[in-house]
């Protein structure tokens, strides 16, 4: 569906308002992180459980996976995800977040629609590709999003496809919150690879150009641009 060109509120210039130089705290007290055996597992897991061997795989994107794949793909095309939507529904303590300054990051949260990007992946090296995809993709244990087969809807009929959707048993899942209070988060929290910001800029501009609105992250990226304001006339 295509939209009328409408202006962003959130423009780089707010990104560089909150943009700061954090150092890497690594991992915090506590944390576990997966090992390389237990990444293989997770491969070997989710390819003998292919909803329908012999057909090509299908990764389904819906945030930086659009903006930023790091992997290689063979086509793509745009699908619907029918019980799932885009959510800032976990804690986020390194990365785009501090322990001072928690971020929030999203996932593929219960309920709603997500229209996102499927790439097909190529066969040649599909193991190697999964392993680099997952250890981008979750890092601790027990993970905040976690490799699951869903359904997507296209244009060629409804396929299995691979999606990132959140762990609910996850310490750090945050449940559903108001875009309020999800929008004064991402407008202060930076951590050593960005701020929640620049995040939601990305995914809401690469979205816009593949005729994609979100209409959650539409309402958001103007509610974090008013923070940022606010707090740049509240600066001395």
């Amino acid at each position: 569906m295509s939209h009328r060109s409408r202006s962003f509120s959130l423009t780089s210039a707010h990104v560089a308002q909150v943009h700061r130089a954090v150092e890497d705290s690594g991992p915090g007290p506590g944390m576990k992180l997966h090992t390389d055996a237990e990444y293989d597992d997770w491969v070997a897991r989710m390819t003998k459980s292919h909803p329908a061997p012999g057909t090509p795989t299908l990764l389904f994107a819906y945030g930086s996976l659009i903006w930023k794949p790091e992997i290689g793909h063979v086509g793509e095309e745009i699908g619907i995800a029918r019980g799932w939507h885009r959510s800032f529904c976990f804690r986020m303590l390194r990365f785009r977040g501090t322990p001072e300054e928690p971020g929030l990051m999203m996932a593929l949260d219960r309920g709603g629609q997500c229209r996102g990007v499927l790439y097909e992946l190529p066969n040649d090296d599909l193991e190697g590709q999964l392993a680099r995809l997952f250890r981008r993709e979750f890092t601790y244990k027990p993970p905040n999003s976690m490799p699951r087969w869903i359904k997507v809807e296209t244009a060629r009929g409804s396929l299995p496809a691979l999606g990132f959707v959140m762990n609910r048993a996850s310490p750090s899942y945050a449940g559903r919150l108001p875009l309020e209070a999800v929008a004064e988060v991402l407008a202060r929290a930076c951590g050593h690879v960005g701020s929640g910001a620049e995040y939601l800029l990305n995914t809401v501009t690469h979205l816009e150009a593949r005729g994609i609105r979100d209409r959650n992250l539409w309402r958001l990226q103007a509610l974090v641009a008013e923070c940022i304001e606010r707090s740049m006339e509240q600066r001395p």
